[in-house]
């Protein structure tokens, strides 16, 4: 597949700061990526950056072949929206999505209307006047009606209660398979995206410690949870993510494929293998590259 973004040794600091820490990645065309990771890990420079709304300390980023810094032929095809989002104090929502058509080419103002009516969205209200909900939907129809080629979500929708997330998520399936792009969703609502990803990066203290497809992903861990006399010895020679215990039950999370013969010998003693989820998959995983970072810094 061709790639819209290239990324060669990104680094960026604040004052002592290190924010991203000399990262290299791609993002191909028409797939929705999952950029997750923890509070501060870098996912928001990520994605300032290379929506030209930051500046790298060192490093190469390229959007469609070329740097992204005040090049109208870039910025035209990419729509950022994110949770900080501002607008003037006399704006409405009519005003905001207004000026979107405007900005946006492949904007279509047939999907912004049926949003509009979804969202129960009230146009004329000032948007300082908004409820944190209803902003957020403001921020969801821009990114979803605008059609950009590329398209970036850094968690806008957090305001949304259970059924507007849920509108989203449909709405943004539906729309993608009928005009396919490059979908960037940051969210900490992982088990809830997980099904729209086809791949995720997953930074964490601003290193990527994961990029891969999800399919690849889903089914790498389980969990063993029995007799800790049973579980341990199975555990002997396996990368661990994660450990509990509560009196003689163990729980142990671990790194890779258990086979049909081991399943068997393992339920046979009580073991039961249970799956992981994405989200927990990433957590016990962001949990460990911390741990090993920490270590390292020791060590200098």
């Amino acid at each position: 597949m061709t790639s819209v973004i290239e990324v060669q040794h990104l680094t960026k600091r604040y004052r002592d700061a290190l924010a991203l820490d000399d990262i290299s990645f791609s993002i191909e065309e028409n797939t929705i990526y999952g950029l997750l990771g923890r509070n501060g890990a870098g996912k928001t420079t990520i994605m300032s950056i290379l929506t030209a709304q930051n500046f790298a300390t060192s490093g190469e980023v390229r959007v469609f072949g070329e740097h992204p810094y005040e090049n109208a032929r870039v910025l035209s095809r990419i729509c950022f929206v994110r949770e900080s989002q501002r607008y003037p104090d006399d704006a409405n929502a009519t005003h905001a999505l207004r000026m979107a058509a405007m900005f946006f080419p492949r904007w279509d103002q047939g999907l912004a209307d049926r949003l509009v009516a979804e969202f129960r969205l009230p146009m004329k209200r000032r948007i300082k006047k908004l409820s944190r909900g209803q902003l957020s939907a403001v921020g969801v129809i821009i990114g979803l009606a605008s059609r950009a080629e590329i398209t970036f979500f850094d968690e806008p929708y957090l305001g949304l209660d259970a059924v507007a997330r849920q509108i989203f998520y449909d709405r943004l399936l539906e729309d993608y398979v009928e005009h396919p792009r490059t979908v960037i969703l940051s969210s900490h609502l992982i088990d809830e995206v997980a099904n729209l990803l086809e791949r995720v990066i997953v930074v964490d203290s601003g290193r990527i410690v994961m990029d891969e497809e999800t399919d690849a992903v889903r089914g790498r861990a389980s969990i063993l949870t029995g007799d800790a006399s049973a579980v341990e010895p199975f555990t002997v020679g396996r990368e661990i993510l994660h450990r509990e215990s509560l009196g003689r039950v163990a729980a142990v999370t671990v790194l890779g494929p258990i086979s049909a013969d081991e399943r068997v010998a393992l339920a046979r003693d009580g073991v039961e293998v249970g799956p992981v989820s994405l989200q927990q998959l990433i957590v016990r995983t962001t949990q460990n590259a911390s741990e090993d970072a920490r270590e390292e810094g020791a060590l200098r």
